[in-house]
């Protein structure tokens, strides 16, 4: 009597899990038919729109001053005068410090006296030529003089002038690190002065993209001093060197910095952009990969109505979430864009849901962060 219940209930089980195994097996064919809602399989079209995209080149880069200098004094002598404040902007000669010259002042209104001297006794030998008085020689004697008062006069001003530190150029002046009546000798630094009207943002690409820049493409730099914001720039210079060890080649680019927000010495990061184009974008969801092959599938209406078509198509870069199409799709046309796997070649199909089109779906952005190889 057990036995037998045993063999009941195990027929019982038997026959249940056969019965699950045919319910299975019935709706896989039947999905594979297209047998939902009346012979058509539900998808979410995506519509293909254009999109920009561009072969891009990235790399850091660290910006510099257009021009840049460490402001020293030629002579060693005290600070007497100290005419900027740190940060200030100044103009080209501008004096920024005055050394002490009481030693120099006095040294030139001695020369200037005996220039003055030399001069009225030049004048005397001329009026006494003039009567014959004297020979020539006393004139060549005074003109001697007289250049010699001047030469020395001229040399004791450019001393004066050594201790009179002028700005070589515009730009602002950085950390002041002198003081009044500090000692300062020829190389000691007394302040740094850029010229930030134009930055030079150099970095280093690998030698295998040096055929694919040349000065005059446009680049885009990032700061995470400024995360929102995108510098633009053009290649200026590229060096006539590859570096033997890294095997990359450095690159100049000037940016624009008018309003004197970037500054030397940050680290930027840097894309050039090439080639530039608009082509048809797809998700990546709405591809099937077989083999070598690459397709989508298009929704087209029909004579017995929606049906979904295999096309082939030839990928390009990645832009964010969507993949340039380079052949075989238009804007315009509609995809399934999700749940490809369940499609079939002319399956029936019914649209619930759209995506995509003009200005949907996020394009290739006009900065930084555009198309980068797939």
């Amino acid at each position: 009597m057990r036995k037998a219940s045993f063999l009941i209930v195990v027929l019982a089980i038997f026959l249940g899990m056969t019965a699950v195994v045919a319910f299975r097996t019935l709706t896989a064919e039947e999905e594979q038919s297209g047998g939902w809602r009346g012979g058509a399989l539900p998808v979410m079209a995506f519509e293909v729109s254009d999109v920009e995209f561009a072969d891009i080149v990235e790399a850091l880069g660290t910006a510099r001053a257009n021009e840049t200098v460490v402001v020293t004094a030629r002579v060693s002598d005290t600070i007497s005068r100290i005419n900027f404040e740190s940060g200030q902007r100044v103009e080209a000669g501008d004096i920024l410090v005055e050394l002490t010259d009481t030693e120099e002042a006095a040294d030139l209104a001695e020369a200037r006296a005996t220039l003055r001297e030399a001069q009225a006794d030049q004048e005397r030998a001329n009026d006494l030529i003039e009567r014959g008085v004297v020979t020539r020689q006393r004139l060549d004697e005074a003109n001697a003089a007289v250049a010699r008062a001047g030469a020395r006069v001229s040399s004791i001003e450019a001393q004066l002038a050594d201790r009179i530190v002028r700005a070589p150029f515009s730009g602002v002046v950085g950390l002041r690190e002198v003081s009044v009546g500090g000692l300062v000798r020829p190389a000691d630094p007394i302040a740094t002065l850029d010229d930030t009207s134009v930055v030079k943002l150099d970095f280093t690409v690998p030698e295998r993209f040096v055929s694919a820049i040349e000065p005059g493409l446009p680049v885009l730099a990032t700061t995470s001093a400024y995360p929102d914001d995108v510098f633009d720039g053009l290649i200026a210079q590229i060096d006539s060197r590859i570096d033997p060890v890294t095997r990359s080649v450095t690159v100049r680019a000037e940016i624009d910095n008018a309003d004197g927000r970037l500054r030397p010495g940050q680290l930027m990061g840097v894309e050039i952009r090439r080639d530039i184009r608009s082509n048809p974008a797809i998700p990546g969801s709405a591809i099937v990969r077989f083999l070598e092959d690459t397709y989508v599938f298009v929704i087209e209406e029909g004579e017995r109505g929606t049906a979904a078509r295999q096309v082939s198509v030839e990928l390009g870069r990645r832009s964010g979430d969507l993949i340039e199409v380079v052949s075989g799709l238009e804007a315009g046309q509609e995809i399934v864009g999700q749940g490809v796997h369940r499609v079939r070649d002319r399956m029936p199909v019914n649209v619930t849901e759209r995506e995509g089109g003009p200005g949907a779906g996020g394009g290739a952005p006009a900065g930084i962060g555009g198309a980068s190889p797939q």
